[in-house]
Order: structure tokens, then sequence, then C-alpha cells
């Protein structure tokens, strides 16, 4: 028997896998408050489409191997934008030029960030 993954298991399994890929500048939004979309945002942003790309498989890869689900993946084949629906947590993956670009933060500036110093290793 299978035990699904709680919000925040989901939450630090996504997290910690998009740092373990050398994503850029991660955050997380708490969206609770702010919009019935998820709970929580996750943000980064990559150099190279390719790199997007091995962010969004171990994403994908982690999550499925803790227990957890992935809803849909979107953009994964353009790697500019991509977006991947854990359910209650929502990973944005993008180039760093579109993450200037749409910059999600601005638009959703209401939602607190995270704290997310335990989640990420330091060198």
């Amino acid at each position: 028997m299978t035990i699904a993954l709680n919000v925040k298991e989901v939450l630090e399994t996504a997290i910690k896998a998009v740092d373990s890929k050398k994503a850029n500048h991660i955050v997380a939004l708490d969206m609770r408050q702010v919009s019935l979309m998820a709970d929580y945002f996750v943000i980064a942003d990559a150099a190279s489409n390719r790199q997007v790309q091995a962010i969004v498989t171990e994403v994908k890869d982690k999550v499925l191997a803790a227990g957890g689900q992935v809803k849909l993946i979107e953009g994964f084949q353009t790697a500019d934008w991509v977006l991947i629906d854990l359910g209650d947590v929502i990973v944005h993956i993008f180039s760093t030029e579109q993450r200037d670009f749409y910059n999600l933060e601005r638009l959703w500036h209401d939602a607190p960030y995270l704290d997310l110093t335990r989640f990420l290793v330091t060198d």
C-alpha cells in the first residue's frame, strides 16, 4: 500500500529536486491566501533549455519515487517555461529570459515567500 505525500512533503521534495540540479534563484510562494490554484508555487530558472529539462525531469522522478503524483507537465519540449502540476504544489521552471519577462513574483506580490534555508544545500 502506497501512502500519499502530504503537501509539505511534496513541496520539500520538489524544492530539493530543483536545487539538486543547480537551478537559479529558487523561491517558494505561499499561495493559500491569494489563489485557489495551489497552496504553493515553486519558481526557479536555468541558463539553458537543456538545464530546464533536466530540472523538470528531476522533479518528476523524485516526486514519483517519494510516492507523490505528477498531474501535468506543460512546456517541456520548448523548455522556456515549464509548469509541473503536483496538485497543491505547482513548480515553474523558466529559462532566465522568460522568468525576467513573466516575473511571477511581481504578479503574485501578495503571496508571502517561504524561508527555504532548511531545504537548500549550501556549498
